[in-house]
């Protein structure tokens, strides 16, 4: 860093309020306290070695500033690196400092990797000899899962610690500091705020710390302007431009609203389900993917105790693709509720995993002879089609026969339930058998 950018960051011109009032030791940092409570992973650092970790967390929870804090606590070198922007050669040399640091000063150096998720396989793997051999011990930051992310050589080295979003008080309580900070936060100002306007800007923060003093900022500099005394409702509500819903279509926030999603949809919560298909989509997701999933659904955990089921999920498919947004959304919400409400039956999941079982277990066992087309002479003289019962020929167009091979006569593979429909599934399957039996 030059003369100037350090006078800079000293007078701290130009940072926002987020940097401004990052914490300068542990004990300041609010929040993770399942971190950094008595015996926990990250307490009593200067009697213990520090392991390479993951920090995996959502944004604004403390990440980049909990590696901060790591470095001035062990009193070490703190390099840090963007995975966006950096590479194999920046690492390299990072690596290489950090050895020459530790060879001729004894100093141990904290390779903080931000969004270490989007390092390639071959930049995680030129980590791995280096985190083995402890010349850097490495903090990676993440919003995703890194089981997801990390390959598993460099997961394997490495302790998962997971942040927490931050709660409302935790929020309140560092709006409430920055609002008092006269060095650096916003105490200069002398603006006052009500328990509700403060609830207000939490609420907009949604457990992100840098989004709630992004907020908090723009509002006190809105109510500054004005001349006012306080931080007014509207002020807040101006600064937020509606809320930022946290949804990445491809990472770990995805994968749990619609996991969600489904589960709700199977326990028969309507309210539920239309909130998280509500998410998805305020959040920009494909309604078509949503759409998908509702068919999938209707299939799978609704199935025959209520045939219509999938009817309708097509059917809402069909409707989108007909008018599109934003009325698109109503025929979306009509087919969740319906599923939701449905009874409900896994039946064709677990009636094909049978199948399927059998198949595999059992190979492609041949097709007994009398249900072979008899369509030629030769066919004929094989004994194709020979004693084939033709059912319509027969009272209630039933006769008993056994159509699987000869080898699995007598298996059960499809075992209708007793939800909805699929109870007068039950009892029509239950006749059959009893002809079967003579009865």
């Amino acid at each position: 860093m030059d003369l100037f950018g350090r006078s800079a960051q000293e007078r701290r011109v130009g940072q926002p309020l987020a940097e401004r009032m990052r914490p300068r030791r542990l004990e300041e940092l609010v929040g993770q306290s399942h971190l950094l409570g008595p015996g926990r992973i990250l307490s009593d650092l200067a009697t213990r070695a520090l392991p390479s970790l993951l920090l995996w967390g959502p944004p604004g929870s403390g990440k980049t500033t909990l590696a901060r804090l790591l470095g001035v606590t062990l009193k070490a070198e703190l390099v840090a690196l963007s995975a966006v922007d950096a590479g194999v050669k920046d690492v390299r040399e990072a690596v290489a400092k950090a050895s020459e640091r530790r060879d001729h000063y004894g100093t141990r150096t904290l390779l903080f990797i931000d969004e270490i998720h989007r390092f390639s396989k071959t930049q995680q793997d030129a980590l791995l000899p280096h985190v083995e051999a402890g010349t850097v011990t490495l903090i990676g930051a993440t919003t995703e899962n890194p089981s997801f992310g990390v390959v598993a050589a460099l997961l394997s080295r490495c302790r998962v610690v997971r942040l927490e979003a931050l709660a409302d008080e935790e929020l309140g309580r560092l709006a409430r500091r920055a609002l008092e900070d006269q060095e650096r936060g916003l105490g200069a100002l002398g603006l006052a705020i009500d328990d509700d306007t403060l609830a207000q800007v939490v609420a907009a923060a949604a457990g992100d710390a840098r989004k709630m003093y992004s907020v908090l900022e723009v509002a006190a500099d809105l109510a500054a302007n004005g001349k006012a005394g306080a931080i007014a409702a509207e002020h807040v509500a101006e600064a937020a431009q509606g809320r930022t819903l946290l949804y990445d279509k491809a990472g770990d926030e995805h994968y749990g609203v619609v996991s969600v999603f489904i589960k709700s949809m199977r326990g028969s919560d309507p309210d539920a389900a239309v909130y998280w298909m509500t998410r998805m989509l305020e959040a920009g997701e494909d309604p078509r993917f949503v759409l998908r999933r509702m068919v999938i659904f209707a299939a799978e955990d609704v199935g025959n105790a209520d045939p219509q089921a999938l009817g309708v999920a097509v059917a809402a498919l069909q409707a989108f693709e007909l008018v599109g947004l934003p009325e698109g959304v109503l025929p979306l919400t009509q087919a969740v509720t319906y599923l939701a409400l449905a009874p409900k039956s896994n039946r064709a999941l677990t009636t094909y995993a049978a199948a399927r079982k059998l198949v595999r277990d059992r190979g492609a066992l041949p097709v007994p002879a009398r249900f072979r087309p008899g369509s030629t002479a030769l066919d004929r003289a094989r004994g194709h089609g020979e004693g084939y019962k033709y059912p319509h020929d027969f009272a209630g167009a039933y006769v008993v026969e056994d159509y699987l091979p000869d080898a699995l006569v007598g298996e059960t593979i499809y075992e209708p339930g007793d939800s909805g429909f699929e109870r007068e599934l039950a009892e029509r399957h239950a006749r059959n058998r009893s002809r079967e039996r003579g009865g």
